[in-house]
Formats: C-alpha cells, sequence, structure tokens
C-alpha cells in the first residue's frame, strides 16, 4: 500500500507541474505577443512621423528661392 501512496504522490506532483508549466507557458506567449504588437504599433508610428517630416522637408526646399551663384574673385583685379 504504501506503494501505491508514493506513486499517487508523484502522479499529482506530475500533474501539478504540467499544469503550472502550461500556465507559465500561456502567460509568456501573452507577453510575447503584447510585445511583438507594441514593436509593430511603434515602429508604423515612428514611419509616419518621418514620412511626415520629410514630406515637410521637401516642400520647404520647394518653396526655397534658388540661392544665386556667387561671382568667383579673379586675382590681380
Amino acid at each position: 500500500m504504501a506503494s501505491n501512496t508514493k506513486d499517487q504522490a508523484r502522479t499529482e506532483a506530475s500533474l501539478k507541474k504540467k499544469e503550472l508549466q502550461a500556465r507559465e507557458a500561456s502567460k509568456a506567449m501573452a507577453e510575447y505577443e503584447a510585445a511583438s504588437r507594441a514593436l509593430v504599433e511603434k515602429t508604423a508610428k515612428l514611419r509616419s512621423l518621418r514620412l511626415a517630416r520629410e514630406a515637410a522637408e521637401a516642400e520647404a526646399r520647394a518653396k526655397k528661392p534658388p540661392a544665386k551663384a556667387k561671382k568667383a574673385k579673379v586675382a590681380g583685379n
């Protein structure tokens, strides 16, 4: 009978360990997915900010009149 009790205790311990691992695995997966979503959102936000900045810079360059060419100094004059 003692052997049967030990086997039962081992089985229960193994079952509890597997349940704990399953809970931890699902928690880790949820954290991983949340981090992944946050990275995608941050990347999209930064990309849109960069594109807006580049568009504003291009518009500013287009509105700016071209610089006048400077005359070269000639030695001896």
